[in-house]
């Protein structure tokens, strides 16, 4: 059943050994550093060979998706490949620092989601379960970010 074997994988989360500050910020730690690792493997994408981003839109599901990617996208790969990590590392460190940062990442990182089936149907093997995993912990985690003080932070030097 794909509704227990996401809530197995929020339990899983929630009871890891993050160091989160509290039980319910540990699946948003765990989702927080992924994106900012997945941020490093778009440096190294777009460093390497952006072309490697020329297919991702093939099975766009409207003709404009895929008009859009090679027209904007891939007009300068390395540029909007770098644009994507950066996204990504804004939405980990987000998610991280938690409070009213994550209120503003959780839903662009559920829109993102959701929007990745604009490229194709195929697009529902990574977004679905990613989805079934991130939903439930924002459902649960929501009231304690509402409620969460802002946090002040403290100069490095």
């Amino acid at each position: 059943d794909v509704i227990a074997s996401a809530r197995g994988l929020v339990k899983t989360f929630d009871a890891g050994a993050m160091g989160a500050r509290s039980p319910r910020g540990r699946g948003r730690e765990i989702v927080g550093r992924f994106l900012v690792w997945t941020s490093g493997i778009h440096v190294g994408v777009a460093a390497a060979g952006p072309s490697i981003y020329r297919h991702f839109a093939d099975a766009a599901l409207m003709g404009w998706v895929g008009r859009c990617w090679n027209g904007v996208f891939m007009a300068n790969p390395l540029a909007w490949g770098l644009a994507v990590a950066a996204g990504e590392l804004t939405l980990g460190l987000l998610l991280l620092h938690g409070g009213r940062a994550a209120q503003v990442g959780w839903p662009v990182v559920i829109g993102l989601q959701v929007a990745l089936v604009l490229f194709g149907w195929g697009y529902l093997i990574c977004a679905s379960p990613a989805l079934a995993v991130v939903v439930p912990l924002v459902w649960r985690e929501w009231p304690q970010l509402c409620a969460a003080e802002p946090r002040s932070v403290e100069p490095a030097f």
